[in-house]
């Protein structure tokens, strides 16, 4: 078969070219021109085969409902984010930043899976040795017989060692690193990673084998390679962590046998990834008595409602421009967010010549507005030294104006806080007809003068 001449893209503007250039010549960016999949050639002969080839349409209420056969892995938390088990034929792609844990946690998943169903899983890496993946195998007990290791990065090779072994599980690490040697280009590019993402999803569906394909991030988080590659897999997920925190957050972000927004959590430990159960727990500051600037709220991840801990702490500035640091929370709104505290708190509060440290518990990434009245009271509790009750929980995005917005799935995140303990539990206005035993607050001033009471009444 001929090999197909390469072609090269630009992303911003559309424009082509025969060679890669790091600046478009018609648009003038910079590093958007990229190796792009030739087209494929089609004569009026093959035309003419596929029209003959074409099914009949049908009316929608003569085609029968197919009860889905799924097939757990044995692995709880991946089950659950999968929809409940894998389905024969299903394409999953796993992405995530390098050194994240994608190969350590679909290593456990393979050894899971083939225990519980007696039957050959082949794992096929083009990254590492099968000597190095015995290796962490053995690290994280992954030493089931029936699990198959091949190292290689041939496509035609792959899907020899799928033919000969019949596996009841492939999984494929990563999809980046298998080049097919009829086609020019290097391992990686647009044309490579489409071609071999192609074969290996017919050689699922034709064979009812699902398939777990591991795809590497880049610095935007986003899958490296062409966006088509999210559309020809059956479900996507995304595997991301702090690098100085031992938490994994495994989210669905695509998937056709099951719910799109199910997130999972996971602990990096010495002998791998361990599952956590209660995610809530990782997030919340562990202590005895309540200390100041320190407030709880509630975040949505996808369909699941974490608790989390805002901790803030105001100094006397020493230099000429007070400071602002931000982790775990967008920086712009925390600074929004100090200048909205700083009008609505008590006269002598003065925030605006004061060194401002804001931070989440755990390493949590939270970008949910619902965190901003939590965000607001921890500000001030810091500055006025005043504790926040522990059985204080606050919930609610704050306008520029102070007034408290209502957010979506409430009574989920009030749910999550009581069934943790926490009994007075701030919340927009107007939410009390659908919630009993909350407290309702419509600005920041009164959410402050609210938690100001509580402290004063002693809890």
């Amino acid at each position: 078969m001929a090999k197909s001449a390469v072609s090269y893209q630009c992303s911003a503007c559309g424009a082509t070219s025969l060679r890669w250039v790091g600046r478009c010549p018609k648009c003038q960016e910079f590093g958007t021109v990229t190796e792009v999949a030739p087209a494929p050639t089609t004569t009026s002969g093959k035309a003419g085969r596929a029209a003959a080839r074409i099914r009949p349409a049908q009316p929608v209420a003569d085609i029968a409902e197919e009860r889905i056969r799924r097939s757990p892995t044995g692995a709880g938390e991946f089950d659950r984010v999968v929809g409940g088990g894998l389905v024969p034929g299903q394409v999953v792609l796993l992405a995530g930043e390098p050194g994240v844990g994608k190969s350590t946690l679909l290593l456990s998943v393979a050894h899971s899976y083939a225990d519980r169903h007696a039957g050959v899983v082949l794992y096929v890496s083009g990254e590492e040795s099968a000597d190095q993946i015995a290796l962490r195998a053995r690290r994280i007990h992954a030493v089931s017989e029936h699990l198959l290791v091949a190292d290689d990065n041939d496509l035609f090779t792959v899907l020899g060692q799928i033919e000969h072994h019949r596996p009841v599980l492939i999984v494929v690490d990563s999809v980046q690193t298998i080049a097919s040697p009829e086609l020019e280009g290097r391992a990686g590019g647009v044309a490579q990673v489409l071609e071999v993402t192609q074969a290996l999803t017919r050689t699922a569906k034709q064979r009812g084998i699902p398939m777990l394909l591991i795809g590497q991030s880049t610095k935007e988080n986003s899958i490296a390679g062409p966006r088509a590659l999210e559309h020809l897999v059956d479900t996507v997920l995304t595997f991301d962590g702090d690098r100085s925190s031992a938490l994994r957050l495994l989210r669905a972000v695509k998937n056709r046998y099951g719910p799109a927004d199910e997130i999972v959590a996971f602990e990096q430990t010495d002998r791998g990834l361990a599952e956590v159960l209660d995610p809530s727990e990782l997030f919340r500051g562990q202590r005895e008595t309540p200390v100041a600037g320190t407030c709880v709220t509630v975040t949505m991840e996808g369909r699941r409602a974490l608790l989390a801990e805002v901790q803030a702490l105001v100094a006397t500035g020493t230099a000429a421009a007070p400071r602002r640091t931000v982790t775990g929370l967008d920086t712009t709104r925390v600074i929004t967010l100090a200048a909205v505290t700083d009008r609505a708190g008590a006269k002598g509060q003065d925030l605006s010549q004061r060194d401002i440290f804001v931070a989440t518990v755990g390493g949590a990434q939270i970008a949910d507005p619902a965190a901003d009245l939590a965000i607001c009271l921890a500000i001030a509790s810091a500055r006025l030294n005043t504790p926040i009750p522990a059985d204080v929980l606050a919930i609610g995005e704050v306008a520029l104006s102070g007034d408290i917005r209502p957010v979506p799935f409430l009574a989920q995140r009030v749910a999550e806080a009581r069934r943790l303990g926490f009994r007075r539990i701030l919340v927009p206005a107007g939410s009390r007809d659908r919630l009993d035993n909350v407290i309702e607050v419509r600005h920041l001033s009164r959410a402050l003068g609210s938690v100001q009471r509580i402290a004063d009444e002693g809890g």
